[in-house]
């Protein structure tokens, strides 16, 4: 790592449980205060250190990169960590242009335990002030900025970033019996197990858990309608396969033990046997384990969910700026950002946006936001959306 950028005009020791503890309408309230210490709270925080005179922290639930450490021990990134900086091409997995998880770490798909310790040593080596153990249990609009409950107590801010992730919030398949499945991120759905399972979704999760029980002997059928295995929609991989992802399906396949079915399912019973899972076409499979639901995740808003309008298809709603439309000052960053089409799902995707909000409430706060250039010098600022559409031509 190079030398550290700016830094925010308050550390986490001078906060201590008066973390932006005055009203917004004060003086000595935080200009910007963001949830959540993973990969979109330390990077958006990083961006705003840039921003000369700007006060700002961050709460943490647990530790540094606690998503990841929640993570079961054989999950790995699906995007490749490689160390390209002196020439340009930033690591896919990090969250400052100074920095590499395959330098820090020396791997290339890191697992969970990985990433948060990369995490740490970002927080550390550029003084990022974090104060964890720090669960926020309510946001509230308070005059012109927000008030931010945890068990520490109060915390003010003239504008918030919500950087919570989705990890938090499993979505379990909306079917007959959907109690009866164990979703793809608990610990008991990678347990090894004997005889025939079943798994419910068939993207990036749903092929990377498939592919863990055939490695380990067991026989296993996929079940998703949009049958995502196959060639997906256009160049995008938040819709189609990640190449890693096809690689272990293509072995698997070989293997003999898994089975690709282009169907829906609509129920899961218990039988003498174990388990059946019933689909739309009328055919049942039978397991003599509980079915997998790699589903996905919800948006994970949490306390802050009330202050979002939602889109359609259950995102929240965000106007350009990657802010509320209901309660302006609060941003969003993570994956659970949607613009149009548009997903930001994996970090080298919504870490494009920490520096435009950055220099958004910078600007707001009538802050010198100039030295962000250097974010997109780096690649790591698009405030032009349009250009993030772009499918490959071969």
């Amino acid at each position: 790592m190079a030398s550290s950028p700016s830094r925010s005009t308050r550390t986490a020791s001078e906060h201590s449980s008066g973390f932006g503890s005055t009203a917004p309408d004060t003086p000595h309230a935080l200009d910007c205060l963001v949830i959540g210490a993973g990969p979109a709270g330390v990077g958006t925080a990083l961006a705003l250190a840039a921003v000369k005179q700007l006060s700002f922290g961050v709460l943490e639930r647990g530790q540094v990169g606690q998503t990841f450490l929640d993570w079961v021990p054989e999950q790995t990134f699906l995007t490749p960590s490689f160390t390209g900086n002196g020439f340009g091409a930033t690591d896919l997995n990090a969250v400052h242009y100074e920095t590499s998880p395959a330098f820090s770490l020396g791997v290339d798909y890191p697992t969970g335990a990985e990433y948060a310790k990369y995490l740490r040593s970002v927080v550390a080596h550029f003084r990022v002030p974090v104060l964890d153990g720090t669960e926020v249990t309510s946001v509230t609009r308070h005059g012109d900025g927000f008030r931010v409950l945890s068990a520490r107590g109060p915390a003010f801010a003239r504008s918030l970033v919500w950087a919570g992730g989705e990890f938090g919030q499993p979505l379990a398949p909306r079917i007959s019996g959907g109690a009866l499945v164990a979703h793809s991120s608990a610990r008991k759905a990678w347990e090894t197990r004997d005889g025939d399972v079943v798994v419910i979704g068939g993207y990036e999760s749903g092929i990377d858990i498939a592919c863990h029980h055939v490695e380990h002997g067991s026989r296993v059928t996929v079940v998703d309608a949009q049958s995502p295995w196959e060639s997906g929609r256009g160049s995008d991989p938040s819709y189609r396969l990640a190449p890693r992802s096809r690689i272990l399906l293509q072995q698997a396949l070989a293997s003999g033990r898994l089975t690709l079915v282009k169907d829906r399912a609509v129920g899961v019973k218990r039988t003498d046997s174990g388990f059946a899972t019933r689909l739309n076409s009328g055919e049942t499979i039978r397991s003599s384990t509980m079915p997998i639901a790699a589903t996905g995740f919800g948006s994970g808003l949490g306390p802050v969910e009330h202050l979002f309008s939602t889109r359609e298809d259950g995102w929240p709603e965000l106007d350009e700026d990657d802010q509320s439309t209901i309660a302006p000052g609060l941003f969003l960053s993570g994956p659970a950002i949607r613009h149009g089409g548009l997903k930001f799902c994996f970090v080298y995707k919504f870490r494009q946006r920490f520096a435009h909000i950055a220099r958004v409430i910078g600007e707001r706060a009538g802050k010198d936001t100039s030295a962000l250039e250097a974010w997109r010098s780096a690649g790591m600022l698009t405030d032009d959306l349009s250009c993030c559409d772009v499918q490959c031509g071969c």
